[in-house]
C-alpha cells in the first residue's frame, strides 16, 4: 500500500513539474502583450525566408527546397499550437490544472506530444538531408552564421522580456 501512495505521488510530482515548467515560461516569457498567430507566421515567414536568403541556392538545389519549406512550416504549425495550449494554461496553477486529472494520462499525454515534436523534428531533418548533401562549404558556413544570429536573437529577446517583466514588479 505504501509503495502504491509513493508511486502515486512520484507521478503526481512529475507531472506536475512539467505543467509548473510550462506555467512559469509561459509567464515569464509570456509577456503582456502575448505573441499572436499572425506574430508566429510572420516570425516562420522570415526564418524561412532568412534561411533560404543565406543558403543562395543553386538550381540543382532549389528542387529540394519545397519539401524542405513545407517541413519547416509544418513543424511551426505544431510548436504554434503547442503554444496555443500551454496559453491557456497560464492562468490556472499547476494545482488547479491538476485537481481532478489522472497523473497517468497527464503523463501519457505529454509523452504523445514529446513523440509529436520528435516526429516533427525527424521530418524536418529527412528533409534537409538531400539538400545538405549538395551544400558548399560556403553555403554550410552561411548556414551556421544565420542559426547562431538567430539563436542569439532569440535569447536576446526572451532576456529583454524577463527584465522588463522584473522592471514592471
Amino acid at each position: 500500500m505504501m509503495i502504491k501512495k509513493i508511486a502515486a505521488a512520484t507521478a503526481v510530482l512529475i507531472t506536475a513539474s512539467t505543467l509548473a515548467y510550462a506555467a512559469e515560461t509561459s509567464s515569464t516569457v509570456g509577456m503582456r502583450h502575448p505573441i499572436t498567430g499572425a506574430d508566429l507566421n510572420a516570425l516562420t515567414d522570415a526564418r524561412v525566408g532568412m534561411i533560404k536568403a543565406a543558403l543562395q541556392l543553386t538550381p540543382e538545389q532549389e528542387k529540394y527546397w519545397p519539401a524542405l519549406e513545407e517541413a519547416i512550416r509544418a513543424r511551426a504549425k505544431n510548436r504554434q499550437a503547442r503554444l496555443e495550449r500551454v496559453a491557456e494554461l497560464r492562468d490556472s496553477s499547476p494545482t488547479e490544472v491538476l485537481r481532478g486529472q489522472n497523473a497517468v494520462e497527464l503523463m501519457q499525454r505529454r509523452a504523445e506530444a514529446l513523440s509529436q515534436r520528435a516526429a516533427d523534428l525527424k521530418k524536418e531533418a529527412d528533409a534537409w538531408e538531400p539538400l545538405y548533401k549538395t551544400l558548399s562549404q560556403d553555403q554550410k558556413k552561411r548556414m551556421a552564421f544565420v542559426t547562431v544570429v538567430a539563436m542569439r536573437g532569440i535569447r536576446d529577446t526572451i532576456e529583454r522580456r524577463i527584465e522588463s517583466e522584473d522592471d514592471d514588479d
